[in-house]
């Protein structure tokens, strides 16, 4: 059997399948149109899988697929203790980890109260700096915490800034930039060697200028 490939569903699974395609590798049948999970590709070199992102790199460290396609943000905030490497960076899926605030607000709290999903990295960007902060977690909609009095500040994926202007917030701090990122499971790197190498090397030329290895 080819080399199996988790795929982050959503924004990233949209901007990837061209990458792929440009690559020659090409599903059998219309992922958007279709509710399966796994997906063969014409010639039978590979074997495309579609789930959560948060669940890419566990697939891939625990050895389920040989190679996994996610945003660093989620390699961030994994916790899974290793088992992939970061090979490639694909260029795609672009955005930034930011803090964000209600404009002119004081943020003289201690503890600074900061509402975000992506709680590891936000303890470890604010244990970086010496601040000591109140992690409140929630699922979505983090510009509401704020507006709500939840919490002081949050720690939120900013793309356009849009969104949060929309609800009276301004971005702060910048703490990570963020793309999409091909990660190989630590077995397959060395059993399998040519052909993920082979893989990385269809890909490379499709990616946007400035890309490189992870």
């Amino acid at each position: 059997m080819g080399l199996t490939i988790a795929l982050n569903r959503g924004r990233i699974l949209k901007e990837c399948l061209p990458l792929l395609e440009a690559a020659g590798i090409r599903p059998e049948e219309d992922i958007d149109a279709s509710r399966k999970l796994v997906f063969n590709t014409i010639g039978g070199e590979y074997r495309l899988v579609v789930m959560r992102g948060s669940d890419v790199p566990t697939y891939v460290a625990y050895g389920a697929a040989d190679v996994g396609i996610t945003g660093k943000d989620t390699l961030l905030e994994y916790r899974g203790g290793g088992g992939f490497y970061e090979r490639l960076d694909l260029g795609i899926g672009k955005c930034a980890i930011m803090s964000a605030a209600p404009y002119g607000a004081e943020l003289n709290q201690n503890p600074l109260r900061v509402a975000t999903k992506f709680v590891n990295i936000a303890e470890d960007y604010y244990a970086s700096i010496g601040r000591d902060v109140s992690i409140i977690r929630l699922s979505g909609a983090m510009e509401l915490a704020p507006l709500m009095n939840l919490a002081d500040c949050i720690v939120d994926i900013v793309d356009t800034g849009k969104t949060l202007k929309a609800n009276g917030l301004e971005p702060l701090e910048t703490i990570a930039q963020i793309s999409s990122r091909l990660i190989v499971n630590h077995a397959s790197m060395k059993t399998r060697f040519d052909e993920v190498q082979s893989l990385i090397e269809q890909l490379r030329p499709n990616l946007p200028e400035n890309c490189s290895p992870g």
